[in-house]
């Protein structure tokens, strides 16, 4: 099973689109997943027409029509791998340790809100990964999504992908 990751799109306000390299990858997604922040609902109505399926939350800079349409929280179960979607996970600091302890139950969580990518274990059991942004390198060096795959009921094949500067 592949997954395509992304959170912090922020549409149109960061950019007026979602990146071409980001968009051709949809097709060989079998899950999608945002981590918040779309700001317009034009961009879920993208993704749900385009993905296989569609796994996302909203952020705190999405209005009423997209937290009308997604939860805060998402869990769900892929292959055998438990999986939650959040967008904010508070400061970087003590990160490991307050996810594990809220979310007990999972084995990878994926979240946003930094727009820093972020890959690291907590607790030696709960993967968190943040992809960053497809769109807002805020200050980072570049702009960012992710993909991984799921195997045998393990997460595997986790990639950063950087995005060419925008012309």
């Amino acid at each position: 099973m592949r997954l395509l990751l992304m959170s912090d799109t922020h549409l149109p306000r960061r950019a007026k689109a979602l990146p071409g390299e980001l968009l051709e990858r949809l097709p060989d997604a079998d899950v999608v997943i945002h981590a918040g922040d779309w700001v317009d609902l034009a961009t879920l109505d993208l993704l749900q027409e385009r993905s296989r399926r569609l796994i996302g939350v909203y952020g705190n800079n999405d209005g009423p029509g997209l937290r009308a349409r997604l939860p805060e929280v998402a869990r769900t179960e892929l292959a055998g791998v438990r999986l939650g979607v959040v967008h904010e996970t508070g400061q970087s600091k003590g990160r490991e340790r307050r996810c594990a302890e809220r979310f007990p139950d999972l084995d990878v969580l994926v979240f946003g809100h930094s727009h820093i990518p972020w890959d690291t274990t907590a607790g030696g059991r709960l993967r968190l990964l943040n992809p960053g942004s497809p769109t807002d390198r805020r200050r980072q060096p570049y702009c960012t999504f992710m993909t991984a795959a799921i195997e045998a009921g393990r997460l595997m094949d986790v990639e950063l992908h950087r995005l060419p500067p925008r012309r």
